[in-house]
């Protein structure tokens, strides 16, 4: 896709992600700590539905939805 598409698509709110290569995808300046988190079944599961609608991760999706709660606090 050339990137005017592209970049007329990403102001439509169009889903670009099938036309991403995420696999070299880097967070600048990020460094990760991993955490043990648990969670209650139900949880879970509504966790695995809402990431399932979406074709991401549980974990994809706790990341954002974190990310955006602590956004929203600051």
């Amino acid at each position: 896709m050339k990137a005017k598409a592209f970049e007329k698509q990403f102001d439509q709110n169009v889903d670009l992600s099938a036309s991403l290569d995420l696999s070299r995808a880097k967070h600048v300046l990020q460094t990760q700590k991993r955490v043990n988190v648990d969670f209650p079944t139900w949880m879970i599961e509504s966790l695995d539905r809402e990431a399932s609608k979406l074709g991401v991760t549980r974990q994809s999706i706790i990341k954002v939805w974190l990310a955006e709660r602590l956004e929203k606090s600051a």
